[in-house]
C-alpha cells in the first residue's frame, strides 16, 4: 500500500493508496480515538459498496449508520446538509464520533463540510471512489455547499484525518466518469510536471483500458503534487491557488448549464483549453502547445467545447470566481508545461475570445 504524507503540522495525515483497503479504514477507525459511532455518508451510485467497509466495522464492533444522498451536484446544498446534521444529533454523534465520505467529489465536499460544522468539527475521513474525487477533492481540505447563485460559495478548510484510495473502485466507474477524473489528472501535468504529462501522452490506451500499475501511478502522482502544494499553502493565500488552473471556466460552464450538462472533469477540460487560449493570446505560449494539449484532451475522450453556453453570461459568472479580489479575477494561466502563473491582468477581449472558440 502506497503511502502520501500530508505535512500541516498538527493537522498532517496519510493518504493510502492500494488494492482492497476498506479492511484498513476500519482498523483505523477502531485504532483512533474516536466514539466508537460512524456516519457513513453516501449516495445512490456507492450505496451498494458500503458493504465492505460496513462489514469490518460489524467485525469490530463498531456502530455506524449508513445515511444517503442522492447522486448528483445538485445535493451539495445546505438543504441536504441540514439532513446530515439531524442524522447526526439522531444518531448520539459526540465530538468524537467520526464521519466517513464513501463517494465521489459531492459526498466528500458535503459530508466534510458537515463534519466541519457539527458540534464546530468533528473527525472526517475520505474514502473517495471515483478518479476525480481521489486525485483532487479528496485531498487538501476543501469543503464546501453550493448556493443559487455560485458554486462552492459556501465552506470551509478543514482536513480529513485519513484519506484512503482504493484503486478497486475504478473497476466499477461508468466510462464517462473515469474520463472526468482524467480532466483534474492532466491538471497537475500543466501546473507542476511536464514528465507527468508526457506519461500521460504515452499511456493513454493503458489508462483507458484501466491498467491497474498506470493508474496506481497517476494517482500516486498527482496526489504528491496536490499535498506538497497544500502542505506550503493550505488555505490557498498564495500558491494553492495554481491547483484551479482551468477552474474559474469550468465554474461558469457548469452554471451556465446549470450543472446538469457537463460533469466537473468535463468542464475542466473546457476550462483549460480556454486557460491555454488565453495563454496563448498574452503571448506566453506557443500555438503548438495549445495543440499539444488539446490533443491529450481529445485521445483521452475529454470534451473541449461548449457550444450550448452564451459567452456573455460565461464572461459575467467568472467574476464569481473564489480567486476575484477587488472586482478582478485571478487567473491561472500557462508559461510552460509544468509551469503557471496567476495575473489579474487579462484583457476583456482576450477573455471573450477564447470563450467564443470554446462556445462555437
Amino acid at each position: 500500500m502506497e503511502n502520501i504524507r500530508v505535512e500541516l503540522g498538527a493537522d498532517s495525515y496519510n493518504i493510502f493508496i492500494g488494492e482492497k483497503i476498506l479492511a484498513d479504514v476500519a482498523k483505523f477507525i477502531a485504532e483512533s480515538n474516536f466514539t466508537k459511532k460512524v456516519l457513513i455518508v453516501a449516495d445512490g451510485n456507492t450505496e451498494k459498496f458500503c458493504t465492505g467497509l460496513t462489514a469490518e466495522l460489524e467485525i469490530r464492533d463498531i456502530n455506524f449508520d449508513v445515511t444517503i444522498i442522492p447522486a448528483g451536484e445538485a445535493s451539495k446544498n445546505l438543504r441536504e446538509a441540514e439532513k446530515l446534521y439531524t442524522r447526526a444529533i439522531e444518531f448520539g454523534m459526540d465530538r468524537k464520533s467520526p464521519v466517513v465520505a464513501f463517494g465521489g467529489g459531492v459526498v466528500g465536499d458535503l459530508a466534510g463540510f458537515v463534519a466541519a460544522t457539527y458540534l464546530r468539527g468533528v473527525p472526517f475521513i475520505q474514502v473517495p471512489t471515483t478518479l476525480l474525487a481521489q486525485v483532487d477533492s479528496s485531498v487538501g481540505g476543501k469543503t464546501a455547499v453550493n448556493h443559487e447563485l455560485g458554486k462552492n460559495l459556501i465552506g470551509a478548510f478543514y482536513q480529513p484525518k485519513a484519506v484512503f484510495i482504493d484503486i478497486d473502485t475504478i473497476k466499477t466507474l461508468p466510462e464517462r466518469e473515469l474520463r472526468c477524473g482524467l480532466g483534474e489528472v492532466v491538471k497537475y501535468g500543466i501546473i507542476s510536471d511536464e514528465n507527468f504529462f508526457e506519461y500521460l501522452e504515452l499511456n493513454v490506451k493503458k489508462i483507458l483500458s484501466r491498467d491497474v500499475e498506470v493508474l496506481t501511478h497517476i494517482i500516486k502522482r498527482a496526489c504528491e503534487i496536490k499535498a506538497d502544494v497544500v502542505s506550503k499553502d493550505e488555505k490557498e493565500s498564495g500558491l494553492r491557488r495554481i491547483l484551479n488552473f482551468g477552474h474559474t471556466i469550468a465554474h461558469a460552464v457548469e452554471q451556465v448549464t446549470n450543472y446538469e450538462k457537463y460533469r466537473h472533469g468535463e468542464a475542466v477540460a473546457v476550462g483549460m483549453l480556454g486557460a491555454a487560449l488565453i495563454s496563448y493570446a498574452m503571448g506566453k505560449i506557443t500555438f503548438n502547445d495549445v495543440a499539444r494539449l488539446k490533443d491529450l484532451l481529445d485521445r483521452l475522450g475529454l470534451i473541449t467545447r461548449c457550444a450550448d453556453c452564451d459567452v456573455e453570461e460565461m464572461y459575467a459568472l467568472t467574476f464569481r470566481d473564489k480567486k476575484t479580489v477587488g472586482g478582478k479575477v485571478n487567473w491561472v494561466l500557462m508559461e510552460d508545461f509544468g509551469k503557471v502563473f496567476i495575473t489579474d491582468a487579462v484583457a476583456e477581449v482576450e477573455i471573450k475570445k477564447a470563450l467564443k472558440i470554446l462556445a462555437s
